[in-house]
Formats: structure tokens, C-alpha cells, sequence
């Protein structure tokens, strides 16, 4: 993700209204974020396709290792031969 900057990167809903063929061409090409404000504060954020999908896959991955290192601590584990044997049944069904 890039950094912001604060002088293109936030603008109001009004103006965001008023731009959003401009700023929707802009975000897809620069593949960059642009937060949104409605009465001074934070209303929403718009990134690009790429950029969400790359979001999503990070947090799958977090979740992935945050999964395995909860099982690792409750003894929810295999042995090698024990996965082995698993992978093997797997790949007969």
C-alpha cells in the first residue's frame, strides 16, 4: 500500500462527488487509495481492484498463520508420518 498524501489523497464528498469519473480513472492507474470526508471526518476510503484483492490475500494469510499457531498451542497437531498419511487419503478421494 502507498503512503498518503495528504493534499491529493483526502478530498470531501462533495468534491469527490464532483470528480468521480477523474478520481475513479486516477486510483486505477496510479493504483492508489483516496479517503473520503464528509463533514471533516473520515467517511470512507476507495482503493483499487488490485490494491483490495492484495488486501484480502494478506489478511487470508494472517488469519492462516493466526489458525496454525492457536491449534499449535491447544496440541492441535500432526506428526510427519500422521500428515503423510493424511495427504494419502486425499489425494485417493
Amino acid at each position: 500500500m502507498k503512503n498518503l498524501s495528504i493534499a491529493n489523497d483526502i478530498v470531501p464528498v462533495g468534491q469527490f462527488k464532483a470528480g468521480l469519473a477523474k478520481y475513479l480513472k486516477e486510483i486505477r492507474e496510479k493504483n492508489n487509495s483516496l479517503i473520503i470526508t464528509q463533514n471533516g471526518k473520515a467517511a470512507g476510503v476507495l482503493v483499487s481492484p488490485s490494491e483490495f484483492d492484495e488486501l484480502c490475500e494478506i489478511k487470508l494469510f494472517i488469519e492462516s498463520i493466526s489458525k496454525g499457531l492457536s491449534d499449535s498451542k491447544q496440541g492441535k497437531v500432526y506428526t510427519t508420518s500422521q500428515m503423510r498419511d493424511e495427504l494419502k487419503k486425499m489425494r485417493l478421494k
